[in-house]
C-alpha cells in the first residue's frame, strides 16, 4: 500500500469523546448554577443532555454542527429565564472549555510524532474539538470540521476537499477512523485507504450498518488495535518499498 498522507478522526480515534463530555456536561452546571441558576434548577445536567438531544432531532439543518446546536440549546433553557445572550455565550464558553479537555489514549501521541515525522497529517471531523486549545494543532497541515464545511462525514465531498489541499489522488491518501460507518465507509466510497482503529474486541461483520452488509462489500484496507500498531504497519510498509 502506497500512502502520501493521511488524515484522522478526532473523538474516539485520538481520545475517548464520552469522559470529555460528561465533564464538559459537569462545567456547564456547575456556571449555570453560579450565573443562572433558574435555568440550572430547570435543566439539570440529564434534562439538559435532552434538551440538546431535542435540538439535534428538530433542527436536522444543524446536524453538521455541534457548537449550533449547543447554542440553540442554551438558549432554548437560559432565555426564557429572563437570561440574555452574554449569559449564553458564557455558557458555551464554560462548556467548550471543559470539552477540550481531553485525555488522549496513551499511544496517540506517540504514534501522532512518529507519523507526523513520515506523513503530512490532517483532522476530517464531524465534531467540534479545538486542536489548538487541545495542544494537538502542530501535528497537522490542516483540520476540516464539517461545522466549517457545510457537510460531514461520510459525504464523499468533504474527504475530496482534504485530498484536493494535499493535492493528491483519494487513493494516496489514508483515512483514520474508528466509527465503521463514517470513517471506514465515508473514506471508501470517497476512494480513499480506509484504516478502522478498532479498541475493542468487535468484528468489522458485527459494527456494519445493516445496510451495508450485503455481499460484505466493503472491508478496511487495515484494521488496528491502536495508533502505535498502525504506525508499525506503515513503517512496514514503507522499509519493504
Amino acid at each position: 500500500m502506497r500512502v502520501r498522507a493521511i488524515t484522522f478522526d478526532l473523538d474516539d480515534t485520538l481520545w475517548p469523546i464520552a469522559p470529555a463530555m460528561r465533564h464538559a456536561e459537569q462545567r456547564l452546571q456547575d456556571f449555570l448554577q453560579m450565573h443562572c441558576p433558574r435555568s440550572a434548577a430547570a435543566y439539570p445536567i440529564e434534562a439538559m443532555r435532552a434538551l440538546r438531544d431535542r435540538v439535534a432531532v428538530d433542527h436536522p439543518r444543524l446536524a453538521h454542527d455541534f457548537s449550533a446546536q449547543r447554542r440553540l440549546s442554551l438558549q432554548t433553557a437560559l432565555l426564557p429565564h429572563g437570561y440574555d445572550d452574554g449569559h449564553v455565550e458564557a455558557a458555551f464558553a464554560a462548556f467548550y472549555a471543559a470539552r477540550n479537555e481531553v485525555q488522549c489514549y496513551a499511544d496517540s501521541l506517540p504514534a501522532l510524532q512518529r507519523l507526523a515525522a513520515r506523513y503530512p497529517l490532517a483532522a476530517i471531523t464531524n465534531g467540534n474539538a479545538d486542536l489548538a486549545a487541545i495542544g494537538l494543532d502542530h501535528f497537522f497541515r490542516f483540520s476540516l470540521y464539517a461545522s466549517d464545511f457545510g457537510t460531514a462525514k461520510p459525504a464523499p465531498a468533504i474527504f475530496h476537499a482534504a485530498c484536493a489541499q494535499f493535492d493528491l489522488a483519494p487513493a494516496e491518501v489514508l483515512h483514520v477512523g474508528d466509527d465503521p460507518a463514517l470513517d471506514v465507509i465515508g473514506a471508501h466510497r470517497a476512494g480513499l485507504r480506509c484504516a478502522w482503529l478498532n479498541r475493542t474486541p468487535a468484528s468489522w461483520s458485527t459494527l456494519l450498518p445493516p445496510d451495508q452488509t450485503e455481499s460484505g462489500a466493503i472491508e478496511p484496507d487495515l484494521i488496528v488495535r491502536d495508533l502505535a500498531e498502525l504506525a508499525d504497519m506503515l513503517d512496514s510498509f514503507a522499509n519493504a518499498a
